[in-house]
């Protein structure tokens, strides 16, 4: 075999480079860009994890607030329970600093006690420039700052940092913590700071040798609306929250790899129909259709293992220059602002290099099988190889079809829709396999139609008789359409349910933010001015808005409880995207009161909260006295594409008194009629300008937060527009090499047909016409097919992975212009490829006969 593959198939790569070449480029181009994306993943997410470590530190325990903050009394009862060695107070909060250019940079600030925190999170630790006891001190003074090195190079070595609230601090020092931009201070100076006097964001405990978490929590009888939880837990959050965003743009990378291998079969099918004399000669002289067959796939392997290994030093490549062009985030917004070093694996390279091997594999081994069942002396007479019934594979097509549609009915595995990936995977393999069947019942029907017309009887009587060999030159193109129309039909779908949506949860014209207030639930607008803003001239009604995250569970993202007014009178519309009615709420019994929610469809799938069902989860985020015989009941589930870990909402009058709290992130400025939005932004700006408050606040409108929502929305989705380009090419080239294949054995069969007195312009006529009738049966299996992977896509993949639904839009325009792009190229593809063999090597190969 060695032997065969430096000397016969060696021959073959240095008499058509180029067409060789084009298969490696398929592979490289699918492995590198598979690669990549995952390199660029799991760069940002060790980054990442790394950072929400080093800031966490390495605790025993920590003790955080299901909803809000703790209070700072239950520190000195932690640190003075027997088996805690040592509690470390701290506090995060975003603060607004002003660069010296005027911009404003959004930051973590973290108070943490200095004399403590050295012993669980060293990279919190702060370290006094110079030295002295005046310096030491720097650890304690109330406008002392320490700077990680991102907020160094982020505020240019600044010595004083002025605050958007007013306040002026000093860079008095650095601590070495890795990640996004950190100030860290005195804690007592961040809750002065920050206006959260008595209030922490969490407390480390680090145990003494010997004790138990179990028994020192139960010792500490820890109030419900305090979670006790490990410090691996944050790095699984992180690892969650991204997750599926980061395994569906891997599956889709891994499109361009499963193209990939189209275009291996379209190389190896042409390369195998130039060589059929010479596989036929080396059949008579004693290789068996066993070594035949292992000497296609060891020339694809190699195709592969070549492709593969360009692949995976493009894909390093392309990683390393998007980490340090683009930072970590691939479009999702998970990992924007951080800039990660490349962590490349070698375990990671060699999968990706045995999956090109393995889609090279995949794509000769039809090729491969042709060979093996080539008859030499027919071959050597030019009369191909005998077809191999179909029956079987008909029937196996059609079982993996169903199989297909029942895999999509299961259910996910660890939240990653397994199954479904499968399913379109089947489906696609199953419905390639089924053409034939297809092929055959429609050209059954076409040909009576066409029975007086000779150049179109010929095209279509070929292309019925060996409807195998038809649904071989179209497999490509049904393929990459269908990927095509099952990508642009999720999308469209996707980007219609998200422009209903936002027009259901944006009433008002204008929005009145604090600044901040995107980085949770730390910023707030000032109490007299959201008091004020009611009686400006143009506006008719004000409505607040207030989101904080809520931990139900130790090992999952937080959900945020968004707190608004809601219209409950009857009769009344409730402003929420409800999937499905509302339902009242039960009476509440004696000594009780029933609050009605509001969950998002991820609370469905993620707690179990259905529509008429209590949520008791959720009281745990309130302190007793004030919840104490309250019942949360979910009135109803509403659609939330802005949060996929869940979301609840609750009306604003329920929140304040649970808990006390009446502080605003958002206002929504329903205006006056007849009233002028900018006039009453500049009058709303002077009323904050007037309170001191000017640099607190931030406008946006309507226009402005949908046309921003849309820009992220493309953003996120613009690597399926460069996927379709890729899946069409590598198809439109599949068809090409099929038709040159297929031309090239047939140029006998031209030879014959112009001696029968056919001109070659009716030759190429009669090729074309086999191009527009197989591209059109193309075209409408994988329009068909298309349309079922877009079921699965729409319908369950995306549920599975991001716990939202939407309504299936078709884009018909889009969907027929891409038909009828595939249907033209392919015709003409076919009349090009025909135009070789319809002249005078055509009849001089039926001349080799006499």
């Amino acid at each position: 075999m060695r032997s065969l593959l430096s000397t016969f198939s060696l021959q073959e790569l240095r008499h058509h480079p180029w067409r060789n070449a084009s298969a490696v480029v398929a592979v490289m181009l699918g492995v590198a860009l598979a690669f990549a994306v995952h390199l660029i993943n799991a760069s940002a997410l060790a980054e990442f994890s790394s950072a929400v470590s080093s800031v966490n530190g390495q605790p025993d325990v920590e003790l955080r607030a299901r909803q809000g903050t703790l209070d700072d009394a239950l520190l000195a009862r932690v640190a003075a329970q027997p088996g805690v060695a040592l509690a470390s107070p701290v506090l995060e909060g975003p603060v607004q600093v002003v660069a010296s250019d005027g911009g404003r940079l959004s930051v973590k600030l973290v108070g943490v006690d200095a004399l403590v925190v050295a012993g669980l999170s060293p990279a919190l630790m702060p370290v006094a420039d110079g030295d002295g006891a005046t310096r030491r001190f720097d650890l304690f003074a109330p406008d002392a700052v320490f700077l990680n090195a991102a907020a160094q190079q982020a505020l240019a070595g600044q010595p004083r940092l002025p605050l958007q609230n007013g306040a002026v601090l000093r860079v008095a020092g650095r601590v070495n913590a890795p990640g996004a931009p950190l100030l860290v201070m005195d804690v007592a100076a961040a809750q002065d700071l920050l206006d959260r006097t008595g209030q922490l964001s969490r407390i480390d405990l680090r145990l003494a040798p010997g004790a138990r978490v179990a028994e020192v929590l139960a010792a500490l009888a820890l109030p419900a609306n305090v979670i006790a939880q490990r410090p691996e837990q944050s790095g699984e959050r992180v690892s969650n929250l991204s997750r599926a965003y980061r395994v569906n743009l891997t599956v889709l990378a891994l499109v361009a790899l499963f193209t990939g291998a189209f275009l291996v079969f379209s190389v190896l099918s042409l390369s195998v129909a130039r060589r059929q004399p010479q596989f036929a000669l080396l059949g008579v002289l004693g290789l068996s259709s066993r070594e035949r067959l292992r000497l296609v796939l060891a020339e694809s392997a190699l195709l592969g293992l070549l492709g593969s290994a360009l692949g995976i030093a493009l894909g390093t490549a392309l990683a390393a220059l998007a980490l340090r062009l683009l930072g970590g985030d691939l479009g999702g917004g998970y990992f924007s602002g951080v800039t990660p070093p490349l962590l490349w694996s070698p375990l990671a390279a060699g999968v990706y290099l045995l999956l090109g091997v393995v889609a090279a594999l995949v794509g000769g081994w039809w090729p491969a099988q042709a060979t093996a069942r080539l008859a030499p002396a027919l071959a050597l007479k030019g009369l191909g190889a005998p077809l191999r019934p179909g029956a079987r594979r008909h029937t196996l097509a059609l079982a993996l079809v169903l199989l297909a549609a029942a895999m999509a009915w299961a259910p996910p595995v660890a939240g990653i829709p397994l199954a479904a990936y499968v399913s379109v995977g089947l489906l696609l393999v199953g419905g390639i396999a089924a053409l034939p069947l297809g092929v055959g019942w429609l050209l059954d029907r076409i040909a009576p139609r066409i029975a007086r017309h000779a150049l179109p009887v010929l095209a279509v009587e070929r292309a019925r008789r060996l409807r195998e060999t038809a649904a071989v030159a179209t497999s490509g193109v049904v393929a990459s359409l269908a990927l095509s129309v099952a990508l642009t039909v999720m999308v469209a779908s996707f980007r219609d349910s998200v422009t209903h949506w936002l027009d259901a949860v944006l009433p008002a014209q204008l929005y009145v933010r604090s600044v901040g207030s995107g980085a949770g639930d730390g910023s707030h607008l000032p109490a007299a001015f959201v008091a004020s803003v009611a009686d400006v001239e143009g506006v008719a009604r004000v409505d607040t808005l207030r989101a904080t995250p809520v931990q139900l569970a130790p090992e999952r993202p937080a959900i945020a409880l968004l707190t608004r007014p809601l219209e409950t009178t009857p009769g009344g519309t409730l402003s929420l995207p409800l999937v499905g009615n509302a339902m009242p709420a039960p009476a509440a019994p004696d000594g009780a009161r029933v609050v009605a929610v509001y969950v998002s469809e991820a609370m469905v799938d993620l707690y179990g909260a259905r529509p008429g069902s209590w949520l008791p989860a959720l009281a745990q985020a309130f302190a007793e006295p004030q919840v104490r015989g309250t019942r949360f009941f979910v009135a109803g589930v509403w659609r939330d594409y802005a949060r996929q870990h869940g979301s609840v909402v609750m009306d604003r009058a329920d929140f304040v008194r649970l808990t006390g709290d009446a502080r605003v992130n958002d206002l929504a400025l329903h205006l006056a009629e007849g009233a002028d939005e900018n006039t009453v932004r500049e009058r709303i700006r002077a009323l904050a300008e007037a309170q001191g408050a000017a640099n607190a606040i931030e406008f946006a409108s309507v226009g402005q937060i949908r046309a921003n929502s849309l820009r992220i929305f493309d953003r996120s989705f613009a690597v399926t527009v460069w996927l379709q380009a890729v899946a069409i090419g590598i198809g439109l080239f599949g068809v090409a090499a099929s038709f040159s294949a297929q031309v090239l054995a047939r140029r006998r069969e031209f030879g014959l047909l112009a001696h029968l007195g056919l001109t070659r312009s009716q030759i190429l006529g009669v090729v074309a016409l086999e191009g527009l009738a197989w591209t059109v049966l193309g075209a409408l299996a994988g329009l068909a097919l298309g349309l079922a992977v877009s079921l699965v896509l729409v319908h369950v993949v995306n549920p599975q992975s991001f716990h939202w639904t939407m309504d299936l839009v078709l884009p018909w325009a889009r969907l027929l212009a891409l038909c009828a792009a595939v249907v033209v190229a392919g015709t003409l593809t076919a009349w090009l490829a025909g135009q070789a063999a319809a002249g005078r090597d055509a009849v001089r190969a039926v001349k080799e006969d006499w």
